[in-house]
């Protein structure tokens, strides 16, 4: 995406400056100066019947790992932020701006236990990725993070290491961090790899056995969209020809920042992850192709 735009004033190292921004969004961005000011929240109940036939024939094929429902959704997410640009914008110093890629993260227990330290996951599909590619690719993360108790590189030891800074001393350092976020300079070692920098911040409460809930965005970084899905349920459903069925569900809860986009342009985008769902070839396709599905 970054080579679409050639970088002006104004812009950020990771995203450009929206200047067409209505006198209604302009008011939001200096009268809720907080992203927390700003949340909306969304749910919606999931048919994955499709999706879990199409994974039990996409996993009978290489049975030595496997894809899951949250590779899926993870990727099904992604693509509707590229056909849906301003699922990618945020509000960081009193501006909108807009991502020059797309970047998707969740967090990830290095061992199911109380006590195990958690790591962040951060990934950036490129346009030729499909679902095999994207999720070896999350599986191989995954798999590599799991090695160790602790973290070992990467944003994950940078914040480690604030944790060794006496109290006296850290708060001005957030101070200062805080308000090179406000201007969006902060140092690379900072933001790359942090989920508060991620275009959405995803969680699959169903791999605990919990429901899906409504998470909370940050005031700092520039996250402005955290999705949860809970566990696949069975459930009546009333079909299109009227029809009732037995389906499997699942249970999405959604948190957005509401400067971003009207509520008429989130539903839309939203309706886009149900259908690709409902069409799970389409995650083979890459990652650039358009999905062919209509928003009319």
């Amino acid at each position: 995406m970054a080579e679409k735009y050639k970088r002006r004033f104004g812009d950020r190292r990771d995203a450009r400056w929206v200047r067409d921004v209505s006198g209604l969004t302009t008011l939001m961005m200096h009268i809720m100066t907080n992203r927390t000011d700003a949340e909306v929240y969304y749910n919606d109940r999931v048919d994955v019947t499709e999706l879990l036939k199409y994974l039990e024939r996409k996993n009978a094929q290489h049975p030595d790992y496997k894809t899951t429902v949250f590779h899926c959704f993870i990727l099904a997410v992604g693509r509707m932020i590229k056909e849906r640009p301003k699922m990618n914008r945020f509000i960081q110093g009193r501006r909108m701006y807009e991502r020059y890629e797309i970047s998707l993260s969740f967090v990830a227990k290095r061992r199911f236990s109380d006590h195990a330290e958690e790591a962040l996951m951060f990934f950036t599909p490129k346009d030729e990725d499909t679902l095999d590619s994207f999720s070896w690719q999350i599986a191989g993360e995954v798999k590599e993070m799991r090695k160790s108790e602790h973290s070992t590189g990467g944003i994950d030891s940078t914040i480690d290491s604030f944790a060794k800074i006496p109290r006296i001393l850290l708060m001005p350092v957030i101070r200062i961090i805080r308000w090179l976020d406000f201007w969006g300079v902060n140092p690379k070692a900072l933001t790359d790899g942090d989920t508060n920098y991620s275009t959405v911040l995803l969680s699959n409460i169903g791999s605990i056995k919990g429901p899906a809930v409504y998470h909370h965005l940050n005031n700092y970084g520039s996250n402005s969209i955290m999705v949860t899905i809970g566990t696949i349920h069975k459930e009546e459903l009333v079909m299109d020809d009227g029809s009732k069925q037995i389906r499997d569900v699942v249970d999405v809860g959604a948190t957005l920042d509401e400067r971003i986009a009207d509520g008429f342009y989130f539903v839309r985008s939203l309706k886009l992850v149900k259908y690709i769902f409902a069409h799970p070839e389409l995650l083979d396709r890459p990652f650039g192709e358009p999905s062919g599905f209509d928003f009319k």
